[in-house]
């Protein structure tokens, strides 16, 4: 049954992109560009001051500016405007906030030892937003363009970005449905809008591993749907589970997928599995995107690759499921497993509540030498400790 139902959501999925792709694009004609960008500067009396980077909780804090852009479909794009941060004023019809047309980005700046602000692998971000857009019925963008309009942003107001080796900034762009209408169906109007704001680690006393619940009747996406987009609707729903994962002493929720138990997706991110698997051979494992039920992660993206470049194991985007979880426990072959984002990069899990057995992962045992390695080296190419890396690129360059 669940062979049939993937067949099936591959068929949708490719012609319900085609579909969108044709209606979407034809309403993004008119495109932004950066050369007609305006800034509004704040009075300098209004300006904020800048938090202890030491007390920072994500999404508390914000810079003194945003970006914004607006989209109609009668006349396409309008200048992009630098500006103030400042309450939206939409319609209380805005599609946005009844059928969630809405998506958004996260990404982040750092602050190398040399001073240099750099962004990490915007083009990625860039693809997927616009990847979210088409599926969402948003207007489609430059994304050149829209990087470079970011970059003056954190430019404006590059004091907000830490002088800290463990702090960021972390980059929340985002478009909404703004059309004053309670019809089920595209937005006429859209509002591209980047908000910038300073964010302590993830682990602020150091990498501490979590343990997990994996209820297999507690879906987050399935094929055919949008759980390959980043979109809020992907992301309210969850936190229902997540509180009850809480109440059970967990600290995020293993989501599953399909009658064999499929191993998905966790939290917020991709999930990774390092093991020896039944060939004998050393493995990264991290579910395949072809089903339409992952979000393409760029830290995901960006692990896979520097695996490969490693060249010490194998390295695959497969199919893996409870089964093969919990007998590869058993055997002595599961030697790591870890989640891959944004806000942590990695996140080692100790543990799984997983009908009603608390199963012991041996991430830790050895110390997590995979885990701590992909956070090492990912971490010294954002801050610029590994040099000129084609990942990242100066907030300075091209503007």
């Amino acid at each position: 049954m669940a062979d049939t139902v993937l067949r099936f959501s591959q068929i949708f999925l490719k012609l319900g992109r085609r579909i969108i792709h044709n209606d979407v694009r034809s309403l993004s004609s008119t495109l932004f560009k950066y050369e007609d960008l305006k800034i509004e500067l704040a009075d300098e009396k209004s300006l904020k001051p800048k938090p202890d980077p030491d007390q920072l909780v994500f999404g508390k804090e914000f810079s003194d500016h945003m970006l914004q852009v607006k989209w109609s479909s009668d006349s396409g794009w309008k200048k992009p405007v630098i500006c103030p941060v400042q309450p939206l004023s939409i319609h209380p019809a805005a599609k946005c906030l009844h059928y969630a047309i809405e998506l958004f980005e996260g990404m982040k700046a750092y602050r190398g030892t040399d001073n240099k602000i750099r962004i990490f692998r915007p083009e990625e971000n860039m693809k997927r937003m616009n990847y979210s857009a088409r599926r969402a019925t948003l207007p489609e963008f430059d994304g050149d363009e829209l990087i470079k309009c970011m970059k003056k942003l954190i430019s404006v107001d590059r004091e907000w970005v830490p002088y800290s080796q463990t702090s960021t900034l972390y980059i929340r762009p985002t478009i909404i449905g703004t059309e004053a209408s309670l019809g089920v169906a595209f937005s006429h109007d859209a509002l591209l809008y980047v908000l910038i704001g300073p964010v302590g680690p993830y682990y602020p006393t150091g990498m501490k591993p979590v343990s997990l619940l994996a209820d297999p009747l507690k879906v987050r996406a399935w094929p055919g749907g949008a759980g390959s987009s980043k979109m809020g609707s992907n992301y309210g729903p969850t936190i229902h589970t997540l509180q009850e994962a809480i109440k059970m002493d967990c600290q995020q929720v293993l989501w599953l997928f399909g009658d064999d138990h499929q191993v998905t997706e966790v939290g917020t991110m991709n999930i990774f599995m390092f093991w020896i698997n039944q060939q004998g051979e050393k493995e990264l494992i991290t579910p395949p995107l072809e089903h339409g039920t992952i979000l393409p992660g760029i830290t995901r993206k960006s692990l896979i690759e520097l695996a490969q470049q490693w060249g010490e194991f194998k390295v695959s985007e497969g199919v893996f499921n409870m089964k093969d979880v919990t007998t590869a426990l058993n055997e002595n072959r599961l030697l790591e497993m870890f989640g891959a984002g944004t806000a942590c990069i990695v996140s080692p899990v100790e543990r799984i509540l997983y009908q009603g057995e608390n199963l012991a992962i041996p991430t830790m045992v050895e110390g997590a030498p995979i885990t701590n390695r992909f956070m090492k080296e990912l971490t010294d190419i954002q801050f610029g400790v590994t040099s000129n890396h084609q990942w990242v690129t100066s907030i300075d360059d091209g503007i």
